[in-house]
C-alpha cells in the first residue's frame, strides 16, 4: 500500500525547483494529520470497532503506524496506514526512471489506506498520496479510486464530482488527465476490464512538462495530456497544496456513500458476488500494484504492505453474471471508463 509508481516518465525541458527547507516535515506533518482526520472520521462512521494500532521502525531508516480496523459494523476490513522511510541506496525501479537522483540519499513519506465494507452495497475505496525527496529530484503523487460492487451511477457521479473538485481548485486541466490516468492505471490487462470505476492518479509531479507521466504514450491520458503540452510551470508550494486538497477531500467524496447504502439488506447472492469481485481487487495488487512492488523492495512491513487485501475472498470459475441484472450492468457500464463528472439522471 506505499505506492511509489515506477513507470518510465517523460522528459521535461526544464527541471524542478528545489523543495523548500523543511519540505520533509511539512510533508510528514500533513500525511499524519491525513491519517488521523480519516480514522476518526471512519470510527464515527462504524460506531462499533476502532483501529489498532502499530508502530514499527525499518531497519534501514524510517517507519511507520499502521492502523488497521477488524469485524466492525460498517468495515469488515480496514487499514489506514502512514510511513516514512529514508537511506542512502535508491531501489534500482528509481534510478532507471530518474537516474540524476543518483549519489543522493533518499526520503519518501505518505498515507495510503484500503476500506473493504461489509455490505455488498457499499464500495471498496483506496486512497494514497505520497512525496518522494533525493537531492535535487522530488515529486508529488497519489490519487483515490472506487471499487463498487453494485452499480449506483449517482454513488460514482458524486464521487467523481468531489475530486473534480479538489482538482479545478488548482488546475482546470488536472482532473481531465489524473481521471483518465487513473483508468489507465487501475485496469487488470489479463482479464480486460477495470478495476471499479476510478477516480484520480497521478506521479511524478514536480511541476514541469506535461501532466502525464505514464508509460502508455498511446493512452487516453497521454493523447489529451500530449495536446495541452507542457503546462506552467508550477511551485512546490502549489502542488504540496494540491495534494493537501485532493486528501481533505475523501472524507466528503466517499463518506456520503456509505451513509447511503449501508442500511440497504442483502442476501446470500450478493454476498458471494461481492466475495467473487474482490478476488479482482486481490489480482490487481498482487499482479500489477507498483506501490506493492516498492514496498517490498524496499524492505517494508510486509502486514502494512498487504493489509489493502480483503479478509475474505472466493473465485469462481468462468463467472458469467445473468442478463439483465444489476451484477450484468456492473460489468456493462461500470467497469468501462465512463464521464462520471457530468452523469445527470434519466428524466421521466
Amino acid at each position: 500500500m506505499t505506492a511509489f509508481q515506477t513507470d518510465t516518465t517523460t522528459t521535461t525541458k526544464s527541471s524542478p525547483s528545489l523543495p523548500p527547507v523543511g519540505s520533509r516535515d511539512r510533508v510528514k506533518q500533513f500525511m499524519l494529520k491525513l491519517q488521523d482526520t480519516i480514522c476518526n472520521e471512519l470510527e464515527k462512521l462504524d460506531g462499533t470497532s476502532t483501529f489498532k494500532e502499530d508502530v514499527w521502525e525499518r531497519e534501514e531508516g524510517g517507519g511507520g503506524r499502521s492502523r488497521v480496523m477488524r469485524e466492525g459494523a460498517v468495515f469488515e476490513q480496514g487499514g489506514v496506514n502512514f510511513s516514512e522511510v529514508w537511506g542512502h541506496q535508491l531501489p534500482p525501479s528509481i534510478l532507471a526512471q530518474r537516474p540524476e537522483a543518483a549519489g543522493h540519499g533518499f526520503f519518501a513519506t505518505g498515507t495510503s489506506m484500503v476500506l473493504h465494507p461489509r455490505n455488498p452495497y457499499v464500495p471498496t475505496v483506496h486512497l494514497n498520496y505520497r512525496y518522494f525527496e533525493a537531492g535535487p529530484v522530488w515529486w508529488f503523487g497519489g490519487g483515490a479510486d472506487l471499487t463498487p460492487y453494485y452499480p449506483f451511477a449517482e454513488d460514482a457521479a458524486h464521487f467523481h464530482r468531489t475530486l473534480k473538485g479538489a482538482c479545478d481548485a488548482h488546475h482546470s486541466e488536472y482532473y481531465p488527465v489524473f481521471k483518465r490516468w487513473c483508468d489507465e492505471y487501475f485496469y487488470l490487462k489479463h482479464r480486460q476490464e477495470s478495476r471499479g470505476i476510478g477516480g484520480l492518479f497521478f506521479d511524478y509531479q514536480d511541476g514541469t512538462g506535461q501532466l502525464y507521466r505514464g508509460p502508455h504514450q498511446d493512452s487516453p491520458g497521454a493523447i489529451y495530456s500530449d495536446r495541452l503540452g507542457s503546462l506552467e510551470p508550477r511551485s512546490w508550494e502549489d502542488l504540496f497544496a494540491f495534494v493537501q486538497e485532493c486528501g481533505l477531500a475523501f472524507v466528503p467524496a466517499y463518506l456520503p456513500i456509505v451513509e447511503r447504502r449501508q442500511g440497504i439488506e442483502y442476501g446470500e447472492k450478493e454476498r458471494n458476488f461481492q466475495l467473487y469481485r474482490r478476488g479482482r481487487y486481490v489480482e490487481f495488487n498482487l499482479v500489477y500494484d507498483r506501490g506493492t512492488i516498492f514496498g517490498l523492495q524496499t524492505n517494508g512491513r510486509t502486514e502494512s504492505i498487504l493489509m489493502s487485501l480483503p479478509p475474505l475472498v472466493r473465485w469462481e470459475y468462468s463467472y458469467q453474471p445473468e442478463p439483465n441484472t444489476p451484477e450484468a450492468e456492473l460489468y456493462e457500464i461500470f467497469l468501462k471508463p465512463q464521464d462520471w463528472s457530468n452523469w445527470t439522471p434519466l428524466t421521466s
